[in-house]
């Protein structure tokens, strides 16, 4: 229900402001374009989604250039940026969130344990980012993703993002 509050309250911004969101996922696997979809009426205010699970499918569909997934991997602050500008420029919606992360159980390294994830959100050309290490299983830590995509989407929307960048 929280994930639906959240959305909920997201729609009801951006029909106010007149703009839509797009979302670039990666963890997530589609998470935070399925708490919005769940409100009705989004189709007003949600442009589209992104579901680039594969680093082929960030630079395919995002344009994030494969030479900076090679050097940094997709798990990094600069992906998930260019994963949020390439989901506004492919969607042409004005407010963007990118996630990129490693939900477990496996996959995790000294560097970048599991529940690591990095969040991007974009309004015009401003993006902004922040890494997250969220506790518990697979489904805790995609769960924890979507709460802070949304909310971070709901700060940007009121203009309380912007203090922060």
């Amino acid at each position: 229900m929280e994930l639906e509050a959240l959305a909920d309250e997201l729609g009801r911004l951006l029909l106010h402001l007149g703009h839509q969101v797009t979302t670039a996922e990666s963890c997530t696997g589609g998470g935070i374009a399925e708490a919005i979809t769940r409100v009705a009426g989004s189709s007003a205010w949600f442009e589209a989604g992104y579901v680039t699970y594969s680093n082929a499918q960030k630079t395919r569909q995002l344009g994030v250039p494969g030479d900076l997934l090679e050097q940094v991997g997709a798990v990094s602050r600069e992906v998930v940026e260019a994963m949020a500008r390439g989901a506004r420029a492919a969607s042409g919606a004005h407010f963007a969130v990118a996630v990129s992360g490693i939900a477990g159980p496996g996959g995790g390294t000294p560097h970048k344990p599991v529940g690591t994830v990095w969040l991007a959100w974009a309004a015009g050309e401003r993006v902004f980012s922040e890494r997250h290490l969220f506790p518990g299983d697979r489904q805790a830590v995609r769960r924890a993703t979507v709460r802070v995509a949304l909310q971070g989407l709901i700060e940007l929307a009121r203009g309380e993002k912007a203090l922060q960048g």
